[in-house]
C-alpha cells in the first residue's frame, strides 16, 4: 500500500480530483497554500496498491498544466523594496511524494 501525496494548483485541483475519482480512485482534498508565490494550491492523498501508483500518477500528469503568473520580484533588502519589478514565473504542474503505508484500515 502507498500513499501518494500531490500538491497541484487550486486551479487544477477540481479536474485532478475528478480525474482520480473516475478512475477509482478515493481522494481527500486539503487546502494548503505555496511558500514561494503565497498562493493557494491543493495537497490531494491518495491512498492505493502498490501496482496502480503509476496509474494515479497519470491521471495528475494529465489534469496539471503549467502555466506563466506574473509577480513581483523579492527584494533582497528593505533598501529595495521599492525596487520590485514584475517577472513572470513558471507555475503549475505538479510535486507528487510516494510513501509506503506500513498499516491501513477502512473503518
Amino acid at each position: 500500500m502507498k500513499m501518494i501525496t500531490a500538491i497541484v494548483s487550486k486551479d487544477d485541483a477540481t479536474l485532478v480530483s475528478k480525474g482520480l475519482t473516475d478512475n477509482g480512485f478515493y481522494v481527500t482534498k486539503l487546502a494548503t497554500t505555496g511558500g514561494f508565490l503565497q498562493v493557494g494550491n491543493v495537497t490531494l492523498m491518495i491512498g492505493t496498491e502498490d501496482e496502480k501508483v503509476d496509474a494515479a500518477i497519470d491521471v495528475i500528469r494529465a489534469f496539471c498544466r503549467h502555466r506563466t503568473q506574473a509577480t513581483l520580484s523579492q527584494p533582497t533588502s528593505p533598501a529595495d523594496a521599492e525596487l520590485s519589478v514584475p517577472v513572470e514565473v513558471s507555475v503549475g504542474g505538479a510535486t507528487v511524494f510516494v510513501t509506503n503505508v506500513e498499516r491501513f484500515e477502512r473503518l
